[in-house]
C-alpha cells in the first residue's frame, strides 16, 4: 500500500553555462519524487525540466504543487504493486502534467523492481544492451571553448558524439560556428545540431543546406513543435536526417508524426512522453514505421537518467545513441554511488529497481527549503 508521497526540489549549479535558443542555464532544479510503501520499500522518480516555462508548460514549482495537491491524494492507500492500476487512475483524472506523471510512474516501478528483486529494464521487456553510447552537448556558444571542451571529452574517452545548441544567433553565425567545430574535430566524431525550434521554415532551408554540405550528421527540431508539416517538408527536401524532439509528446504525437512522415529520427524522452510506458509505446510506433531512435534527455539528474537508461536498454534500435549526460552537467552528486560513464558509454545499472541509492545527506544539503 502507498503510505506517503514526497516531492523534493533540489537546486544544483551546472559545471558551465548551458545555452539554448530559449534560455541560458546556470543551474538545474531537480524535481524528485519519493514514494514510501507499507512493506518498507520506497521508490524514486524524477520530473526535471529544461529552462522552466521558457521551454515547456510545466515548471519545477508547478510539478511539485500538482503532485502534492492533486496526484498524491489519488494514490495514497492504493496497492503499490499494481503500477498499471495506479497510473490508470492518475491518467484518467489528471490532464496533461506529463512530467509529473513520469516521476510517479518511475517511482512506482523503482519500488516494484525492488519488491521483485529485478531491474526496471526487466519490467519493460528486458534489456538488449548493458551500456549506451552518450552524446555531449556543446552549449557555451563560444567556438574555441566548445572545441577545447570536445577535445577534452575525447581525451577522457567520455564522449565522441557532440550536439551543438544553436538558434540564438543568426543562421549565418550559427552555421559558421558549427562548421568550424566540425572542421576542428574531423570525421572521427559525430556532430549534430539542435535548433530547439528557433528557425522559420525559410531559415531552416538556408541553414540545413549549409550544414548538410558541411557533413553534419543530424538536425534536431529546426522548426516549432506544432509545425509538423514544415518539418515533413524539410525531411523530404534534405538527405541529412531530421529528428523530432519537442514535437514528440507521447504515443499519439508519435503516431501523427509517423503518418506525416515528418522525421526520420525520434528523440524519445520519458518525461516528455508522460512516463516509461508511454515512452515505450512511442518508440514501438517509431520502430514499426521504420523511424530510428535516439535516447533523449531533459537534463535530468541521476534518477531520471537511470530510469531512461533502463528503458533505452530495451530498444531494438538505438542507432543514433543517447544523450544521457545530465548528471555530468551538474556540480553535485546525489547518489551514494554515481552512475558509471566509461569508454564513451553509460553503464546501465544492474541492481533491483533503478539500481541506484539516493544519498539523503547529500540531497538534504541541496533541497530547496
Amino acid at each position: 500500500m502507498i503510505q506517503a508521497i514526497e516531492t523534493i526540489l533540489a537546486d544544483i549549479p551546472t559545471v558551465r553555462a548551458h545555452k539554448l535558443s530559449v534560455a541560458t542555464m546556470q543551474s538545474q532544479t531537480l524535481v524528485l519524487v519519493r514514494i514510501r510503501c507499507r512493506d518498507g520499500i520506497e521508490g524514486w522518480g524524477e520530473a526535471t525540466t529544461i529552462g522552466g516555462l521558457n521551454y515547456g508548460d510545466e515548471s519545477p514549482e508547478s510539478i511539485k504543487v500538482n503532485i502534492d495537491t492533486h496526484i498524491a491524494p489519488l494514490l495514497l492507500g492504493m496497492t503499490a504493486d499494481n503500477v498499471a492500476a495506479c497510473m490508470a487512475r492518475v491518467r484518467k483524472v489528471i490532464q496533461g502534467n506529463r512530467f509529473a506523471k513520469c516521476a510517479i510512474e518511475t517511482a512506482l516501478m523503482d519500488a516494484q523492481g525492488k519488491r521483485l528483486g529485478v531491474p526496471v529494464s526487466d519490467l519493460l521487456g528486458g534489456r538488449l544492451r548493458d551500456a549506451l553510447p552518450v552524446a555531449w552537448t556543446l552549449a557555451s556558444g563560444d567556438t574555441r571553448k566548445d572545441i577545447a571542451e570536445a577535445e577534452a571529452m575525447l581525451e577522457q574517452r567520455r564522449h565522441r558524439i557532440f550536439k551543438l545548441k544553436i538558434g540564438a544567433r543568426s543562421v549565418e553565425d550559427d552555421v559558421r560556428h558549427v562548421l568550424a567545430i566540425k572542421k576542428a574535430l574531423g570525421d572521427a566524431v559525430s556532430i549534430r545540431v539542435d535548433v530547439n525550434m528557433a528557425w522559420s521554415e525559410l531559415e531552416a532551408q538556408q541553414g540545413i543546406a549549409a550544414l548538410q554540405a558541411g557533413g553534419i550528421d543530424l538536425i534536431e527540431q529546426p522548426v516549432r513543435s506544432e509545425q509538423s508539416a514544415a518539418l515533413a517538408r524539410l525531411s523530404r527536401r534534405f538527405t541529412v536526417p531530421m529528428m523530432a524532439d519537442e514535437a514528440l509528446k507521447g504515443p499519439l504525437s508519435a503516431l501523427s508524426l509517423v503518418g506525416e512522415a515528418a522525421a526520420s529520427v525520434f528523440a524519445i524522452k520519458i518525461a516528455q512522453s508522460g512516463g516509461l510506458v508511454p515512452a515505450r509505446l512511442a518508440a514501438d510506433i517509431a520502430q514499426l514505421a521504420g523511424v530510428s531512435l535516439y535516447g533523449g534527455t531533459m537534463l535530468e539528474g541521476a534518477v531520471g537518467t537511470a530510469a531512461s537508461a533502463h528503458l533505452f536498454s530495451t530498444f531494438d534500435d538505438l542507432s543514433f545513441g543517447t544523450e544521457l549526460f545530465g548528471p555530468l552537467l551538474l556540480t553535485q552528486e546525489i547518489l551514494a554511488e554515481p552512475l558509471v560513464y566509461r569508454d564513451f558509454m553509460l553503464q546501465v545499472p544492474t541492481g533491483p529497481g533503478l539500481g541506484i541509492q539516493v544519498d539523503m545527506d547529500r540531497l538534504d544539503a541541496l533541497r530547496r527549503r
